[in-house]
């Protein structure tokens, strides 16, 4: 999952085109499956579906948010991702049944089941997750800097409310304690709820959910965590602080001796003017900084990377450990060759964020 705060999107042409649409077209409902309808003027918000304990997708009045309503990316029948960080491209997906939608204390909670990509969670207008691909995320962000630590006790995670990272988390059986700061504890519920596969992270006894900031947890809480992994949204918004110098020291303070550090480190494709700054900047406080990479589909062009650091380590390029065979056999992703691949960058990548 990319994000536990809001995602502040320019919508203004997109809202433009919509308006266009109700003025000359309505498609019909028949077109768009039995549970969703084309949210157009005039038209009737769609509903989530006739079971009263789902919420309904129409948002009371006190409800209604101040910014993006994730109702309208949804045209014809698309889901329509469109973000600031990545102008002049979008992501669509068709849309089989949206399944909730509803304003949640910090932002646009949509969840809907798509025909190709199973449930697809959305937070303010930007996917997190969906089920076809979500493991290429879930299971590299958690194992790399776990498997480059040889003996890690107590990790913290701070975002990842969906659950994922704590179901990866879990199947390292040397972990005593996992701790989680979600600020949103209604990315928690929804994820209980429609993304079971995810959200089973949360049955493990070891587990520990705090719903706070989590920079403030790690405030209170020094050199007491073995690998700290951040699954953080993108840097604007509210979540801008999370890709700060500030927000990285914290973290180097909460860390233990020989301690790793593993966030969200954006695009290579996209983000080169955010990933170098702040990997330069950091490189002041850590003993060492890395940058590796997964593929994923549905996140912007394809690809994100991870800013791995470590606190009196050297790099985590290499595995000190390897899954045992029981636990590879879970993996859908991860494995210690690709652990070492994910740090070998394109030439144009390593020229920019490396300076080699």
């Amino acid at each position: 999952m990319r994000a536990i705060d809001s995602k502040v999107l320019r919508i203004g042409v997109f809202c433009t085109l919509l308006a266009l649409q109700s003025l000359f077209f309505t498609p019909p409902a028949a077109a768009l499956g039995p549970n969703l309808h084309a949210f157009v003027r005039g038209g009737s918000a769609p509903q989530a579906n006739n079971n009263k304990d789902n919420r309904a997708t129409t948002m009371s009045a006190d409800e209604q948010p101040q910014g993006l309503n994730g109702m309208d990316l949804i045209i014809d029948g698309w889901f329509h991702e469109r973000g600031e960080l990545w102008p002049g491209q979008a992501m669509s997906l068709e849309v089989d049944e949206v399944l909730d939608h509803h304003r949640s204390k910090y932002q646009d909670v949509l969840v809907f089941k798509s025909k190709n990509h199973g449930t697809v969670f959305v937070l303010d207008g930007v996917i997190q997750v969906t089920e076809r691909d979500e493991f290429a995320y879930q299971e590299m962000i958690t194992h790399i800097p776990l498997y480059a630590h040889p003996n890690p006790k107590k990790v913290l995670v701070i975002g990842g409310g969906d659950g994922g990272v704590l179901r990866e988390v879990a199947k390292h059986p040397g972990v005593e304690e996992i701790v989680i700061c979600e600020l949103d504890a209604d990315v928690i519920e929804v994820s209980k709820k429609y993304l079971p596969s995810l959200a089973k992270g949360y049955d493990d006894p070891r587990v520990k959910v705090h719903i706070m900031d989590g920079a403030k947890f790690m405030d209170a809480n020094k050199a007491s965590f073995d690998v700290i992994i951040t699954d953080s949204s993108d840097p604007i918004g509210p979540a801008g602080v999370l890709f700060e110098t500030p927000f990285y020291k914290a973290m180097h303070e909460s860390l233990r001796e020989g301690g790793i550090v593993c966030t969200q480190g954006e695009c290579m494709w996209l983000h080169i003017d955010i990933i170098k700054p702040l990997m330069d900047s950091i490189a002041q406080v850590y003993t060492d900084v890395g940058y590796a990479y997964t593929t994923i589909p549905t996140y912007p062009s394809g690809q994100i990377g991870f800013i791995i650091a470590t606190k009196g380590r050297g790099s985590c390029s290499q595995p000190a450990r390897k899954p045992s065979d029981d636990v590879q056999k879970t993996l859908r992703y991860y494995t210690p060759e690709l652990h070492s691949a994910a740090f070998v960058l394109p030439a144009f990548a390593k020229r920019a964020i490396l300076g080699e």
